[in-house]
């Protein structure tokens, strides 16, 4: 009897796959009610790709958010819907002029930040209106969303990180390691037949890849319920 498949193993969520929240500095989330400080540090957290920076309120609070590129410290950072559009500041839609870069966005107001947090990625003001303000996102996919929605301005920072090669499976392993992230993966067609459906046929599959919604777990690979596959006609 072969193995159980990959993903057979990580909807058991077992420790091997669960990603290891006690290793993260903290679940950054934009604060619910509003403040002025100034940044005192950096912290490079193994949860996210950018740096995320330690805000000293007036009140004396600390606060952790993703940084933006060209931050420093004792730099000033706010939130609030009189708050400057600077670096790293935190304001609604409707008070972000159009054309603002933008990241860490809310999908409904107050859920902390949902969109655009990866290094280097950011998001545009498009154009508003009362009910809505429409957003471009780094997929250039549009969205409109509730002019109460905050974000922080800027871009996050670490741009080019992907840019830089590995160069060892060793660093890749360590970099996946600290996420318990699935590393290394071996094709479905590299494997024996009892440990995979699309094993045993050296490189290619020797069967279809389109798999029905109702197959059972330890068929369940490939294309399921795909309306069509291969390239599609242009004529």
């Amino acid at each position: 009897m072969g193995k159980r498949l990959r993903q057979q193993r990580r909807g058991k969520a077992s420790p091997t796959y669960i990603r290891p929240s006690h290793r993260f500095k903290a679940d950054v989330v934009l604060p619910p009610q509003g403040f002025s400080g100034k940044v005192i540090d950096f912290v490079d957290d193994p949860a996210r790709s950018a740096l995320l920076m330690k805000v000293s309120t007036e009140t004396g609070k600390e606060v952790l958010l993703i940084a933006p590129e060209g931050i420093k410290i004792n730099d000033s950072v706010s939130m609030g819907d009189e708050a400057p559009a600077v670096f790293g500041s935190v304001l609604p839609l409707s008070r972000i002029p159009d054309g603002f870069p933008i990241f860490n966005v809310e999908l409904r107001p107050h859920d902390g930040g949902k969109l655009v947090k990866t290094a280097g990625s950011s998001a545009y003001v498009i154009s508003r209106d009362e009910k809505a303000v429409l957003v471009k996102l780094p997929s250039k996919a549009l969205k409109n969303l509730d002019p109460r929605c905050r974000a922080q301005i800027g871009v996050v920072c670490g741009g080019g990180r992907s840019e830089k090669p590995f160069f060892k499976a060793g660093k890749k392993f360590h970099v996946m390691k600290a996420r318990n992230m699935d590393y290394p993966k071996v094709r479905g067609v590299a494997m024996n037949a009892v440990a995979h459906p699309f094993g045993g046929k050296e490189h290619h599959r020797g069967k279809a890849s389109t798999m029905s919604r109702n197959a059972p777990p330890g068929r369940k690979v490939g294309h399921l319920a795909a309306r069509r596959t291969g390239r599609r006609k242009r004529g």
